[in-house]
């Protein structure tokens, strides 16, 4: 680009920058923020639990299938604002969105409508959970969200700041009562900064309306509303809220000085829109947990900014507020680890939550700032056994953020925040394993006792802990299970859910926490020796992270086949294999997967027609014959039936049964004979074993580059392959790790 054009483009990007700054209404005087307050004054009264209330209404919710029924997600925790903007920016946010907690969230939610209806946030909502169990990816979420809000029309925030300008002699401005220099409806809040000897920014960012006397704002406030039509009252933020100490003293200052004048004192205000940051600290703050009060005071009166202000302020003591509650203001405060401070360490949260205050040693600062803190299980446990425990019970909403039960929204925490940041090839199917594992750990065996159904009880109690992990992520109902028992056990898949999680020893709270599984991944995919990172060089590391028993969840006593961290790498190791062999089958082309129903359909239509003494119409033929016997008696000695008359009338009351519950449907014989299909299905499987391991072989050695294989062996191979890499994401790699071991395993004589 030459000169004239880089001087062109500048002048473009100099436009466009000076009309968006115009659009976006930065700077208004008192009277511009009055029309706009007129023309939304639900948006420009709001406290900041109503903004971010709001903020989370923006982005919207979606409703999500779970097997235990339907839940509302907040789209502000898909983090998918803004993504136009940079690729590798979305990356980067997207792999801090949250993963699962749609209860958290409805929760979330449910607490900040009480806070609007009760007027305030009057509460602290506290997330406790285990370490690692996204309590911070939950806040973090909230601000971000809260700094995309922030630069939209609809979320615009607004402080002010005092504006002195300078005479035309060139010293500051006095304050006679004569008005020969100053219209009706002036203001300061334009001046340029060569007119402008001090400016003194309200470090609270209160909000302009507190400017007006309390008994002038509240009919204001009420008249704009009802002229809105809006049923709800105005926040106590500004409905009853005053100025800081600082502000309140100018603000006297001046009224004194212009005689009473609101309209003079009102012009030397600048209304200014400013944004949610939480790289500058500005209406999102992390708080650690240090031991000291979050706020304090400081002296401005001697900052030589401000020498120039005229006598009747610079005779005033001056003091601003500062520190992390002031800089939260107009947002959200986050305690991190709020529990390991010390109690006397944070107790004046127990005044600042019930008056909306913090006393500081000059003045109270007011607090407009939705807080929330987050304690991990062992200092919450501790804190419920404190004396004073009793009086913040009533001042903290609480939150559990368990770790997940559901295998697909712990594998999005690893595609989302590692697969990208690993610099080779992520085999197929290695997050799914490490999520599956990380699950296993975290379930507990179901108590009978604890169901009101005792059918029910019964049934969940005898499932396998992968069998639990299966019926929660996608409502498979065991294939072992007659199907009354699976009718019962599907409807019953949310109670399931909810009884563990009906303790203070709740499903979640111990197991393998995210850390530890992207450290075991991490660790796979350094290895410089392996081409791509596997299921085989996880579960390695896994299997040797189990025997160092270093943590305390691999320590616990197994309870049946739960909580035996060690022989769940097995476990996990096998639903692999089962996985990888079901790619084989299909890629290989030698088995049509839907096979076994259509057999068990033409079983059950020759069934029908031998139960009624009926001839059946033989297309090939096309003759009417009997049915067909040696086709029943064939698949019954599959499903090993002992008396077949009695077999073959049971299967078509089951049939009736069905028709009766679902009118004008077709039957659906996996749901209503699931293991008896999947009795067929894994003998038609077996049929077809060798010829699915001859594939297999021949394909890990043409990946080998073995010269073994004819020329029909060859191709077969190859275009299996083409399937496992073209359909299922394998690379070459990949391939020969999967098939390599799925070979070793279930195909070498």
């Amino acid at each position: 680009m030459g000169e004239g054009g880089l001087k062109t483009a500048f002048e473009t990007i100099r436009e466009e920058v000076k009309a968006q700054f115009e659009t976006q209404k930065r700077v208004l005087s008192f009277g511009e923020y009055l029309d706009l307050v007129q023309d939304d004054p639900r948006g420009h009264t709001r406290d900041a639990a109503r903004y971010l209330k709001d903020c989370m209404d923006f982005f919207g919710s979606y409703e999500v299938e779970r097997p235990a029924g339907s839940l509302k997600r907040w789209k502000l925790f898909d983090l998918e604002f803004g993504l136009e903007d940079s690729g590798h920016q979305a990356e980067l946010r997207l792999r801090d969105r949250l993963a699962g907690n749609e209860a958290a969230q409805e929760a979330f939610y449910r607490i900040l409508d009480g806070f609007e209806r009760e007027g305030r946030a009057n509460r602290l909502v506290l997330l406790h959970g285990p370490n690692g169990s996204a309590k911070s990816t939950f806040t973090a979420c909230l601000m971000r969200g809260l700094e995309a809000y922030s630069d939209t029309d609809a979320g615009s925030l607004y402080r002010f700041s005092w504006i002195f300008p300078r005479t035309h002699e060139g010293g500051g401005i006095g304050f006679g009562t004569s008005s020969d220099e100053f219209g009706k409806g002036d203001s300061f809040a334009h001046l340029p900064d060569d007119r402008i000897i001090a400016k003194l920014e309200s470090s609270v960012r209160e909000h302009p309306l507190l400017l007006l006397p309390r008994d002038v704002r509240q009919p204001l406030i009420a008249n704009v509303y009802e002229e809105a039509g809006l049923p709800e009252a105005a926040p106590d933020w500004v409905w009853t809220g005053q100025l800081s100490r600082k502000n309140q003293q100018i603000f006297q200052a001046l009224l004194t000085a212009y005689r009473g004048d609101l309209e003079r004192v009102l012009a030397h205000i600048q209304v200014e829109r400013f944004y949610i940051s939480r790289r500058y600290r500005v209406g999102a703050v992390t708080i650690g947990p240090q031991m000291s009060v979050d706020a304090s005071e400081r002296q401005i009166t001697a900052d030589r900014s401000i020498e120039s202000l005229p006598a009747s302020l610079s005779a005033l003591t001056l003091f601003e507020p500062m520190g992390e509650l002031v800089d939260a203001s107009g947002g959200i405060v986050e305690f991190s680890d709020l529990l390991k401070r010390p109690l006397e360490a944070w107790k004046y949260l127990l005044l600042a939550i019930e008056n909306g205050e913090v006393s500081l040693p000059m003045s109270n600062l007011p607090i407009n700032a939705v807080m929330v803190a987050s304690s991990n299980e062992l200092h919450m446990s501790a804190f419920r056994q404190h004396p004073e425990h009793n009086s913040f019970r009533g001042r903290i909403v609480r939150i559990r953020m368990a770790y997940l039960l559901d295998v697909h929204r712990e594998r999005e925490i690893y595609d989302g925040q590692l697969v990208p940041q690993i610099p080779k090839h992520v085999a197929p199917h290695t997050t799914y394993v490490a999520a599956l594992w990380s699950v296993l750990t975290r379930l507990r065996k179901p108590d009978a006792s604890q169901f009101t159904d005792s059918d029910l009880g019964t049934i969940a109690a005898s499932l396998t802990p992968l069998e639990k992990a299966d019926l929660l992520a996608d409502g498979l109902v065991p294939a072992r299970f007659e199907a009354d028992q699976g009718k019962i056990l599907a409807g019953g898949i949310e109670e399931v859910e909810l009884q563990g999680g009906a303790s203070s020893d709740y499903e979640g709270i111990n197991g393998a926490s995210p850390r530890e599984i992207r450290m075991l991944l991490l660790d796979a995919a350094a290895d410089f020796e392996e081409p791509c990172v596997s299921p085989v060089t996880f579960l390695t590391r896994l299997a040797e992270f189990c025997d160092r028993d270093d943590y305390e969840f691999l320590k616990e006593q197994p309870d049946g086949a739960y909580r035996d961290h060690g022989a769940f790498v097995e476990v996990v190791h096998e639903r692999w294999l089962d996985i990888v062999e079901g790619e084989l089958r299909a890629a290989s082309g030698l088995i049509d997967e839907h096979s076994h129903l259509g057999l068990f359909d033409r079983y059950m239509t020759h069934v029908s027609h031998w139960v009624k003494k009926e001839r059946i119409f033989n297309p090939v033929t096309g003759k009417d014959e009997d049915a067909d016997v040696d086709l029943m008696k064939s698949v019954e000695e599959k499903l090993g039936a002992d008396d077949d008359k009695a077999f073959r009338h049971e299967l078509l009351s089951g049939v009736a049964a069905w028709a009766i519950d679902h009118p004008e449907q077709d039957v659906d014989y996996e749901a209503l004979f699931p293991r008896y299909i999947e009795q067929l299905r894994q003998a038609y499987f077996d049929d077809r074993h060798g010829q699915v391991g001859e594939i297999g072989q021949a394909i890990v050695a043409l990946l080998k580059d073995e010269d073994t294989l004819d020329q029909e062996e060859r191709e077969a191979a190859q275009q299996a392959l083409q399937v496992l890499i073209g359909v299922y994401g394998y690379e070459r790699s990949s391939a020969k790790v999967a098939l390599g071991a799925l070979v070793d395993a279930r195909y070498r004589d």
